[in-house]
């Protein structure tokens, strides 16, 4: 599997462009590759895959669940288009609290790959759009949570993005008590 993995301004956090083959029939992407994916120490012990559709205007986010049931993130979108956001939440990295965004694309299949510590979200733009999670931990309602959109300075492209009432009552990063320690491990880009 030809990938091509480009480290993002926050450590471990990696962009994925697999090749796409395209022909008169459509396109082929392989999104995962076990091999590919330990050659460069990503995580690969996958529990749980999700998918979210979202109308246009729409903004998830940002979201993560903590401590011991955070996990690695890997997304991909396979309609439309989104911006898709990392936010550092790991105190000691040298990026914490910065974020780092990514247009993905059903075109492009390029994926964004969040290690541990990472809070996650995105929004569409004027289409449709559906967006496929892989993550290293179950669902544990408990441990999900997330801090507000609009307190990690993200330039977001919208608005008046189309929010659920729960990603508006979120503490804001600034008020957040982070779990989250960076590990000399994620600096080599693997969570294990």
């Amino acid at each position: 599997m030809k990938l091509d993995i480009t480290q993002t301004a926050i450590p471990g956090c990696y962009e994925l462009q697999p090749t796409v083959l395209e022909d008169s029939r459509g396109a082929f992407v392989k999104t995962y590759h076990a091999d590919a994916f330990r050659e460069v120490g990503l995580r690969t012990d996958w529990v749980e895959q999700y998918y979210t559709t979202s109308a246009p205007g729409v903004l998830r986010g940002l979201h993560f669940q903590l401590p011991p049931h955070d996990h690695a993130k890997l997304v991909y979108c396979i309609s439309g288009r989104v911006l898709d956001v990392a936010v550092d939440l790991r105190i000691g990295s040298p990026s914490y609290g910065q974020c780092v965004t990514l247009e993905l694309s059903a075109e492009r299949g390029n994926m964004n790959y969040l290690p541990t510590g990472l809070a996650h979200g995105f929004c569409t733009y004027d289409e449709r759009a559906t967006l496929v999670y892989n993550v290293t931990s179950c669902y544990q309602p408990d441990s999900d949570t997330g801090i507000r959109w609009d307190s990690a300075n993200i330039q977001w492209p919208l608005i008046n993005p189309l929010l659920s009432e729960r990603d508006q009552s979120f503490s804001t990063l600034a008020g957040f008590d982070s779990p989250f320690v960076f590990e000399n491990a994620q600096r080599a880009g693997n969570t294990e």
